[in-house]
């Protein structure tokens, strides 16, 4: 089933350039803001508009459900963009485990998807993507990375998802230690994607945030501020000659 959700955090709708949520009033529903990205069979997560200290941000309660919010991205510059956010949990799921389909559950996520083509995949792989997007009927996109607050893998692990490698998992926090505090995140996502995968980031196509406790039953309340890609000061813009 996380597999399902995993395919759906793709049906992506109305087009932003960020996830914006201090732009919006406390009265004011996600649902009709964002596209709320559910899982079948499985309890979707509560998210609501919350006050922080003057600024609004997303608030997610997850009780043994799992569901995110998700844009899509059509800027080709946020290829070569920072990707920044902040982040913060009540507590981390204590038994999860990052390298188990039974245990694959995070106190918060954030997935960047990424457009590499078809025809570069084996063929075994493009056959899941085909068949995915017929049972799903979107487009699916053909890779992501998922960056995870885990409970105790180490910080900048990166492994496959246990539903699907075409989603890499990078850990940028591991353990309690900083829970109930927000965490800022400032991430090069092209080279984050060289790392995972191997070689050089296509187009970006999408971000979503979520959390997950499904597998575990556990509970767990996760905020996210901002996420905004920022322009890299060592790459200069390029200028069309006159």
């Amino acid at each position: 089933m996380k597999l399902v959700w995993l395919l759906g955090l793709f049906l992506l709708c109305t087009v932003v350039s960020a996830l914006d949520f201090s732009a919006y009033r406390l009265t004011e529903s996600v649902a009709d803001r964002y596209r709320i990205l559910s899982i079948p069979s499985i309890k979707t997560n509560q998210f609501s508009f919350a006050n922080d200290s003057g600024t609004t941000v997303l608030k997610i309660a997850s009780k043994q459900s799992a569901s995110s919010v998700a844009i899509p991205i059509t800027s080709a510059a946020t290829s070569m963009a920072l990707l920044s956010w902040r982040w913060k949990v009540s507590n981390v799921v204590a038994s999860a485990n990052i390298r188990r389909k039974d245990g694959e559950d995070f106190a918060a996520r954030v997935y960047v998807f990424f457009d590499v083509p078809l025809e570069s995949l084996s063929f075994i792989e493009r056959n899941k993507i085909r068949l995915a997007r017929m049972m799903s009927g979107t487009d699916v996109p053909t890779a992501a990375i998922c960056y995870v607050w885990d409970n105790q893998a180490a910080i900048e692990t990166i492994v496959p998802s246990t539903f699907t490698d075409r989603v890499r998992m990078i850990v940028l926090q591991s353990g309690a230690q900083k829970a109930n505090t927000w965490v800022s995140q400032s991430r090069d996502v092209a080279a984050d994607f060289q790392r995972a995968f191997g070689h050089a980031a296509p187009a970006i196509t999408g971000v979503a945030v979520g959390s997950d406790t499904d597998q575990s039953g556990e509970n767990v309340t996760t905020w996210f501020g901002d996420v905004r890609f920022n322009a890299r000061l060592d790459v200069q813009p390029t200028v069309a000659a006159p």
